[in-house]
């Protein structure tokens, strides 16, 4: 696939721009890190098109960068904690700074900071832009996320019908699948109508 006309950077372009700080190895036993079943961004590549280059900004050990690029699309791999992916310099999506960046955004974030990363996704892309973030189905609760919803609704939720592994350190083989359900959230800067559901497997 094509490199986004409007993007005259490569895949390092944004990792100029960007504030980095290192970590020591007991920092980085310290952060949890649970990874993503590659199944699950397959399903949402049947589902969804996005822009020629996407941003995985908690890429961890690309389980998803992989699978996106598998596809065809140009991805640009940052996290907080350098796992042997990706830019090796660690990037503090939240705080720091960035370029202008044309294209979507598409990540599994820390459950602790989901409506922020969201928040920041949305800050960054440009109008008619896509955000999708894989999150446990219960993030539609809560009085705080309600009137960020109002606000910036979702344009679609695809529900997993099956129950889809998250697993603690990319270690699948011991997490079979849980009680937990998970959704891709799927925005587009500036819709406003009502959230489509849907269900995937």
């Amino acid at each position: 696939m094509n490199v986004n006309k409007d993007w005259t950077g490569n895949r390092n372009s944004i990792y100029t721009t960007l504030g980095a700080s290192n970590h020591s190895d007991k920092e980085r036993q310290s952060h949890d890190y649970y990874a993503t079943e590659p199944k699950a961004t397959e399903l949402l590549l049947t589902e969804e098109t996005f822009a020629p280059v996407i941003w995985e900004c908690a890429c961890g050990e690309g389980y998803m960068a992989k699978v996106m690029e598998e596809h065809g699309y140009q991805v640009i791999s940052t996290d907080l904690i350098y796992r042997g992916y990706g830019n090796e310099e660690p990037v503090d999506f939240l705080h720091e700074p960035m370029a202008d960046f044309d294209g979507d955004i598409i990540t599994n974030p820390p459950y602790k900071y989901a409506l922020q990363f969201v928040e920041k996704a949305l800050e960054r892309v440009k109008p008619g832009r896509k955000v999708a973030m894989f999150l446990k189905l219960q993030f539609l609760e809560g009085k705080s996320r309600k009137q960020f919803f109002l606000k910036h609704p979702p344009k679609t939720v695809y529900v997993s019908s099956s129950r889809l592994i998250c697993a603690m350190n990319g270690e699948f083989e011991k997490y079979p699948p849980s009680a937990v359900a998970y959704a891709w959230f799927v925005w587009e800067k500036g819709y406003k109508g009502n959230p489509i559901i849907k269900w995937i497997k």
